[in-house]
């Protein structure tokens, strides 16, 4: 048996473009699905709503009006992770659970970073955030496993392209600092070494590798795989797409204790057909 995640960022979606998501998601097969990029409208509430009506266990963290956020997906029982009540600055921007497997307990925490500019008021937001999120990991760190999933909004330092002049000292060390300051392996790096692949491009030959997977040592161990889905930016027949990001799904050799019992959240989230009637 073996535990499987995906992370992949929403685009904070309208109500129309939130059902084709829903369609998309609700065919995954992991178990876990960590949404990025999630707001307080229409279209991330139905996802919300579908999910729950669905069976599966949803934390959706209270957004305040136009911010952004995180949000997990489980048909697996979850508990809240602490990391959730240690965050004080733009709490919705990440979020927590925990996992029961017959090796003990894992924690899956979703983070969504604030994107910036080059004005000081972003560029300051941005590194707050980092400051804050690194004090809430350092709160709650503990001997459990711990994942780290969601688009970071940084890079790292050896990244093709270099996009160099992009990108601040002090979020090429909140990339580095998962490493040395919290003990979280880029689990994609893990497995791929020399691989260059982006989650996010302004154009084909400019890509970025903004979505990521970290984890502990004793999950690096149990890592059996960790791929970039990148069908979720590739447009359909009509034109449509289901984000501007690739998906990244994590796979470990893990086996949760219990598993709920969900129905198609697609169908849950659509209005029954009216009975037809005689008259």
């Amino acid at each position: 048996m073996s535990l499987s995640l995906i992370t992949v960022n929403v685009g904070a979606p309208s109500l129309d473009r939130a059902r084709r998501q829903l369609r998309w998601l609700a065919e995954r097969p992991e178990d876990v699905l960590v949404l990025t990029e999630t707001k307080a409208t229409a279209g991330s509430r139905l996802l919300a709503e579908a999910f729950t009506t669905a069976g599966y266990a949803v934390t959706f963290p209270a957004h305040a009006p136009g911010e952004l956020g995180v949000m997990i997906v489980s048909r697996l029982p979850t508990t809240p992770d602490p990391l959730g009540a240690a965050l004080d600055y733009l709490p919705a921007r990440a979020t927590g659970v925990a996992i029961e497997t017959t090796d003990g307990p894992v924690r899956v925490v979703a983070a969504y970073v604030p994107s910036r500019d080059a004005t000081a008021e972003k560029t300051e937001r941005k590194k707050t955030w980092l400051h804050h999120f690194d004090r809430a990991l350092d709160a709650t760190a503990s001997e459990t496993p711990l994942l780290l999933l969601g688009d970071l909004n940084v890079l790292e330092p050896t990244h093709t392209p270099a996009h160099r002049g992009q990108f601040a000292p002090f979020e090429y060390a909140f990339y580095t600092g998962l490493t040395t300051r919290h003990g979280l392996l880029d689990l994609f790096r893990h497995l791929h070494p020399d691989r260059v692949e982006h989650s996010w491009a302004r154009r084909a030959d400019l890509g970025y590798r903004y979505d990521h997977a970290h984890g502990s040592t004793a999950l690096a161990e149990r890592l059996t795989g960790c791929q970039y889905i990148h069908e979720t930016r590739e447009p359909t027949a009509d034109g449509y797409r289901f984000t501007d990001h690739s998906g990244l799904a994590v796979r470990l050799a893990l086996t949760a204790t219990d598993t709920l019992l969900t129905s198609n959240p697609a169908t849950a989230a659509t209005p029954a057909e009216p009975e037809p009637t005689l008259f």
